[in-house]
């Protein structure tokens, strides 16, 4: 780093001094609170708070021992230079990887892999300092940004899979938190790659600038992620007994169904438990849920799908109720009443079978009770 004092370089030490203590806040937070300062009521899965509090560890490290070097060594021609890039190389990635893996709770991805493929940029790193003789530089940033895309691809595959079972196994759920806080996260990801490979002043107060803005995106995304790990781990156990009896025929078991889901969800009104889940129902019902997947399969169907039929149909009978009876009617409220969390969640799926949104379709029911068009069967 350049050694004039400017007032860009002074800006630069001001925002790695809040950055540290923005990164020793919310470690501790994470791992020592109990409490939640974001979404209380919710309770989100212990590992992503402590994969996240671990990358918020490394990073005020980070900060803590760099700061040093450059005031106490300043040699880049050091062991202790390679060193710390090395664990750098090693350390960052792999924290960030397992933070954002942790978010998709569908799964158990092994991390052994991710230190194979990281250990050749540490190997490098030790290697040029002790071989100055020896360009391996570029070399290590080239495989860097190849790793970086590779595992881009790889998350946004893992994202929209993650997307698919949420859609599986939940009706009220959604994934595009996740979605935003991966693009946002990859992106610090990016800019924390360009501060590990340049000493330009610009590019690193970029890349301050831009973290404390994500650090409190990622804070957020801990704070309000539901911990689905229970249904994970039935889902899993169900799968291996499945399997021992895959080879069964179950035309047998599939064919009662129908009855057992009218008599214990339908005229219960089961469907109106919000975030109710394919394992609850298939307990519910007293079906093993590859049976009841089966079933829905079988009507073209799925369990997502069944349960926002029942969910928007309940909807409308209820807003036709009120209106008859001129009681007030709030949307948002009544979609809540009709076992959604997510008003935007009711929106798509109301839209997706009345072909028309919310308000249009409402608008059109006055209509209706004023005789203004004909009522539609």
């Amino acid at each position: 780093m350049p050694e004039q004092i400017t007032p860009l370089s002074i800006l630069y030490l001001l925002l790695h001094g809040a950055g540290t203590a923005v990164a020793i806040v919310l470690f501790l937070y994470l791992l020592l609170c109990r409490g939640k300062a974001i979404a209380p009521d919710i309770t989100p899965p212990t590992r992503l708070r402590r994969w996240a509090a671990a990358l918020f560890g490394i990073m005020a490290m980070a900060h803590i021992w760099w700061i040093l070097f450059y005031t106490f060594s300043n040699n880049t021609s050091s062991l202790i230079y390679g060193l710390l890039v090395a664990i750098d190389c090693m350390a960052m990635p792999l924290v960030f990887v397992g933070t954002l893996l942790t978010m998709l709770q569908d799964r158990r991805r092994p991390l052994w892999p991710v230190i194979v493929i990281l250990t050749p940029c540490a190997v490098m790193a030790v290697l040029q300092v002790a071989l100055p003789s020896i360009d391996l530089t570029t070399p290590n940033k080239v495989y860097g940004m190849v790793l970086l895309v590779g595992f881009i691809i790889y998350m946004v595959v893992a994202v929209r899979q993650y997307g698919r079972w949420l859609r599986d196994n939940y009706a009220d759920l959604e994934h595009k938190e996740v979605w935003l806080s991966l693009t946002q996260l990859i992106g610090l990801m990016i800019l924390l790659m360009s501060y590990e490979y340049t000493d330009n002043y610009v590019m690193s107060t970029l890349a301050h600038l831009t973290g404390f803005p994500l650090a409190g995106l990622l804070l957020w995304r801990v704070d309000t992620l539901k911990d689905l790990s229970t249904d994970s781990l039935t889902f899993h156990s169900e799968q291996r007994d499945t399997c021992l009896s895959k080879n069964h025929s179950h035309k047998g078991e599939t064919s009662h169904i129908g009855q057992l889901l009218a008599r214990h969800c339908e005229d219960t009104q089961l469907y109106l438990q919000t975030d109710l889940t394919l394992s609850q129902l298939s307990s519910a019902v007293g079906v093993n849920r590859y049976y009841l997947s089966q079933y829905f399969a079988s009507h073209d169907t799925s369990y997502y799908e069944y349960i926002h039929d029942l969910r928007v149909r309940h909807f409308i009978t209820h807003y036709r109720e009120l209106a008859a009876a001129q009681e007030p009617i709030v949307a948002q409220q009544l979609a809540q009443e009709s076992g959604y969390h997510s008003y935007s969640t009711f929106s798509t799926a109301f839209k997706q079978r009345m072909h028309k949104n919310v308000t249009d379709w409402m608008r059109e029911e006055e209509l209706i009770r004023n005789h203004e068009i004909p009522h539609k069967v």
